[in-house]
């Protein structure tokens, strides 16, 4: 991966001294309660020969996304934001607008809801959800999609109504690695793909397996079936950092996705590594 041009188009930063996470909670995520940094980032991903990075949003709270912007615009390595917004209030286009304003505004991307704590699993087809995705796409912005995998079908159903939105699907859709199925995520994911304002990220599949035992083939079947579905032309590198450390380090990471990956030739593995995110998010890194 040394000579590879890398695109993280999927990480976090949060500082507890200025919020706390809520999400972790209990022993198993002990390791996460503690802040990460712009500088740890930066140690991380030059150790693993990552050039540009898109950082994603963790609390749906409306401090968080200016904050990231001016990380960001402080930063050679972050190029792009995927930030939040309340999709359901009434004002979106001007929230959108007011975030573009800040510094750091230009690297705004995408926006992202915690769809996977919402209990209703047809969130997103809720009529005030629809408006805001509406706004999002007049914005020229994607939408990233973080959910369970039986919150598929409600996002296969949004995606087809708003062919005008890319849909940005985090963590494989979060397949059941741990227990070893497949379906019905498998026949959903490829429900998904079907749509041309699709695409799908490489990420999170190692938190998703059977903690401390997983290994490459294990997360193999999956991404698989994802590569055949999306193909390597619709497909995104992302670590989950700091997430994924739970499992593996920030390099393992890199070096796992390529093992994924080995069968794909350099002009898809480019595709999966920089060149997708880059069209994706509209950055313009190398």
């Amino acid at each position: 991966m040394a000579d590879r041009q890398i695109i993280d188009a999927h990480h976090h930063l949060w500082d507890l001294r200025v919020r706390p996470q809520p999400w972790i909670t209990g022993p198993a995520l002990e390791p996460l309660n503690r802040s990460f940094s712009l500088a740890d980032l930066e140690a991380e991903a030059k150790a693993a020969g990552v050039g540009a990075t898109v950082v994603v949003q963790t609390v749906c709270l409306p401090e968080e996304t200016p904050e990231l912007l001016a990380t960001a615009d402080e930063s050679d390595l972050i190029h792009g934001v995927v930030g939040w917004v309340d999709l359901t209030a009434p004002d979106v286009p001007d929230r959108l607008a007011r975030l573009r304003e800040l510094p750091g505004g230009d690297r705004l991307v995408g926006i992202r809801h915690q769809v996977q704590s919402e209990n209703d699993p047809r969130w997103l087809l809720r009529p005030d959800v629809r408006r805001g995705l509406i706004a999002v796409a007049e914005a020229g912005l994607v939408y990233d999609l973080i959910i369970s995998s039986h919150q598929l079908p409600a996002a296969i159903a949004a995606a087809a109504g708003l062919t005008g939105l890319t849909f940005v699907l985090d963590h494989l859709g979060k397949p059941p690695i741990a227990s070893g199925q497949v379906e019905p995520w498998a026949s959903n994911l490829r429900r998904l793909a079907e749509l041309p304002n699709t695409v799908c990220k490489l990420s999170g599949l190692l938190t998703e397996a059977t903690p401390s035992t997983w290994r490459a083939d294990h997360l193999r079947p999956y991404a698989d079936i994802a590569l055949d579905v999306f193909t390597p032309q619709r497909l995104i590198f992302g670590s989950d950092w700091p997430v994924s450390i739970l499992e593996a380090n920030y390099g393992e990471v890199v070096r796992v996705t390529d093992e994924l990956t080995d069968e794909l030739g350099p002009h898809d593995k480019d595709a999966v590594f920089h060149r997708n995110a880059e069209r994706v998010y509209r950055l313009k890194v190398y």
